[in-house]
Order: C-alpha cells, then sequence, then structure tokens
C-alpha cells in the first residue's frame, strides 16, 4: 500500500505540474496588456511601460513562470493587480464561503442519489423505479443557472422563506450562513444528484446479479440484509469515481451560481477577476481548483483499496 500511495503521489505532483504549465501558457496567450487596462485606454505608452515593469509584466515567460512556481511553493501568490492586495488572503476570505457551498452541495447531491439508485434498483422495473429514473432523466437536462432562478422566485419571491442573494457570514452562528447557501447548494446537487443516482442504480444492479448474491439469498439472508451488507460495498467503486469528479465539478460551477445569488465567493472572484484582467488572481484562483480537482482524485484511488478488498495495489 505504501508503495502505491507514492505512485500516485508522484503522478499527483507531475498532474500539477502540467496543469500549472497549461494553465500559465493559456492565461499568458490572451490578447490584450493588464497594465494597459488598468491605465485605461487614454494612459499615455511611457505609464503603460512604467507599469508593466512594475508588475514584471516585461520579464520573460519562463523566467515569470519560475517566479509564480516558486511563489506557489512558498505561499506567495503575489498581489492583485485590481485590489492591490495579496492575492493569498482574497482566496482565503473567499474559500470561507465556496468550501461550505460545495461541501452543502456534495452532502445534498450524495444524500439523493444514494437514496434514489438504491430505492430504484431495489424496486427495478417497478413504477417506483420507472419514476424516480424519469425524475433523474429530468435533472439531468436542466441547466444549474436556470433552476436557480426557479428556486429564487419560489422560495425567496413567492413564499419568502429564503434570501434571494448574498450571504450572512458565520460571525452569528451557523444556521444563517446555512440558510444562505441553501438554495445555491441545492442548485448545484439537483443536476449532480440526478447523474449519480443513475450510476448508483446501475452499480447496485450489476452487483445484485453475481453469484455471490444469489448464494447470500440461498442461505436464507433476507433482500434487505443482502442489499446493505453485501451489494453496497462492491456497488460503490464507480460510484466513488464519479463522486470524486462531481465534487470537483461543484467547486468549478460556483463560479455561476455564485454569480446568480451574488455570494462573494471564489467563483464570484474568479468572474469579475476575468472581467478586469486581474490575470495574477484568475491564474492562482484555477491553480486551486485544478489542485483541488487532482487531491480528491488522489483521495478516491487510495479509498478503492479499502472499499474492496479485493483490488489489488497494482491494479489501481
Amino acid at each position: 500500500m505504501s508503495v502505491f500511495v507514492l505512485r500516485r503521489l508522484l503522478t499527483l505532483l507531475a498532474t500539477l505540474v502540467g496543469a500549472s504549465l497549461i494553465i500559465f501558457l493559456v492565461l499568458d496567450a490572451l490578447p490584450g496588456n493588464a497594465a494597459q487596462m488598468l491605465m485605461g485606454a487614454d494612459a499615455s505608452p511611457d505609464a503603460v511601460r512604467a507599469l508593466t515593469v512594475k508588475l514584471g509584466l516585461d520579464q520573460p515567460l519562463a523566467v515569470r513562470y519560475l517566479q509564480w512556481i516558486k511563489g506557489l511553493v512558498v505561499g506567495d501568490l503575489g498581489n492583485s493587480y485590481v485590489y492591490g492586495t495579496p492575492v493569498a488572503s482574497l482566496i482565503a476570505e473567499r474559500l470561507v464561503l465556496t468550501i461550505p457551498l460545495a461541501i452543502l452541495a456534495m452532502a445534498i447531491t450524495v444524500t439523493l442519489a444514494l437514496s434514489a439508485g438504491i430505492y430504484t434498483a431495489a424496486n427495478h422495473n417497478k413504477l417506483g423505479d420507472i419514476g424516480v429514473m424519469s425524475l433523474s432523466q429530468v435533472g439531468i437536462a436542466l441547466p444549474n443557472f436556470w433552476f436557480a432562478i426557479l428556486l429564487v422566485l419560489l422560495f425567496a419571491v413567492r413564499l419568502q422563506w429564503l434570501s434571494a442573494g448574498g450571504f450572512a457570514g458565520w460571525e452569528d452562528g451557523m444556521w444563517p450562513g446555512i440558510k444562505s447557501l441553501l438554495l445555491p447548494a441545492v442548485s448545484l446537487a439537483v443536476v449532480q444528484a440526478a447523474i449519480l443516482a443513475r450510476v448508483t442504480r446501475s452499480a447496485v444492479l450489476e452487483v445484485l446479479r453475481e453469484d455471490f448474491v444469489r448464494t447470500a439469498r440461498a442461505k436464507g439472508l433476507g433482500k434487505r440484509e443482502v442489499l446493505w451488507s453485501h451489494v453496497l460495498r462492491n456497488a460503490m467503486i464507480p460510484v466513488m469515481t464519479v463522486m470524486g469528479l462531481q465534487f470537483a465539478n461543484l467547486l468549478a460551477g460556483t463560479i455561476v451560481i455564485e454569480n446568480v445569488f451574488y455570494l462573494p465567493g471564489l467563483g464570484r472572484l474568479i468572474f469579475q477577476s476575468i472581467a478586469n484582467r486581474d490575470l495574477i488572481v484568475v491564474r492562482n484562483c484555477v491553480m486551486l481548483l485544478a489542485a483541488m480537482v487532482v487531491i480528491v482524485n488522489f483521495v478516491v484511488d487510495v479509498l478503492y483499496a479499502f472499499i474492496d478488498p479485493r483490488i489489488k495495489v497494482h491494479d489501481l
């Protein structure tokens, strides 16, 4: 197991290096000059040139990339071109909202999806199975930003149970903050739950057809006991894979949803930074999202061996 973890760590580091190179080159290739954007269209060429030198944008591409990587390693992400404050502090302030939002959305996704997937698999080809799978198909087709608007119209405008946007903060306790994130989390979770429910149903049905399940039933074990004690653990491999990918999708989906609900999170910071061409903020935020995706996939890979003991280390 230690050899496997070491191999996966090396793969993780190589992936992060590759992602950083792609992110840096793509953002650097974008047209326009950040110094010109900050100074305005009427700024003199000398002023723009002076700001370019001050920001270090006149240095060779390789030098700027290595300086950025060095900053990532030591935790110095530089200063925002627009805000004039350290990028690390900007990101830390926004993660206080974005991480709980993604976790809440993931919790709703897993609760809805596993319940629906297990129920439909246990009632295969029955009315409940057909009904839930039809609803999941509708959920997959729904754009999350459109569903978010519907939730606002229903729960904020018509029923007035929840606020239409903004974030109450964590200073007054957990509930006001969670209440502010509830509609955005549901908006993010619906599509992901619909996908995961179908994956769970397929995985459970596949395991239910295995010989060891028939053997367990022949020994007198009840359907419920077989399902919860024997089937679910063996069916969790594909489910865990999709869950890892979905958490990454939830983090990326906050860029749209946070703007719909006017939430001051990481997604809104990325959107504003793109509009202001504050590329140093965009670069570090995208790199953070990429790192989260890679780390989540690493954790899922390690969990495989614990979930299913039949899987050998050399197979992973």
